[in-house]
């Protein structure tokens, strides 16, 4: 089974320890108790909105980065969930989220960002 909360503690974590802070440090900025934000990070917790905001707030990233985050840990591990239950012989050899096509037109090239996952990940049937 797969639990949204040890997805997001995890990129939680991640998050953090890119900034190299301590969860003192984070805690004490979100004004969340230190014990409370290591149960979070370690899935133990669920956070309220409330709470993902002051951590966000207190690692200066925005909410919407870190669920997009969450969300893209929660696509692999749904493939790597279904590649178990499936024959290997019915999954295609790696399993990788396919980003649809963009067509942008009239925006000077200048102008036009694309920001792809920072990690790629390749699933693969044992």
């Amino acid at each position: 089974m797969i639990l949204l909360r040890r997805l997001l503690g995890d990129v939680l974590r991640r998050q953090r320890q890119r900034q190299g802070r301590t969860l003192r440090e984070v805690s004490s900025s979100a004004r969340v108790s230190l014990g409370y934000l290591s149960e979070v990070e370690r899935g133990q917790k669920e956070a309220s909105s409330e709470l993902l905001s002051a951590i966000c707030d207190a690692l200066d990233v925005r909410m919407s980065e870190l669920m997009r985050e969450v969300s893209d840990e929660l696509a692999l591990a749904e493939l790597a969930q279904s590649a178990a239950a499936t024959p290997s012989e019915a999954v295609p050899r790696p399993v990788r989220p396919m980003l649809g096509s963009v067509s942008v037109t009239g925006v000077p090239p200048e102008r036009v960002t694309i920001k792809a996952p920072s990690e790629a990940v390749d699933v693969v049937a044992a």
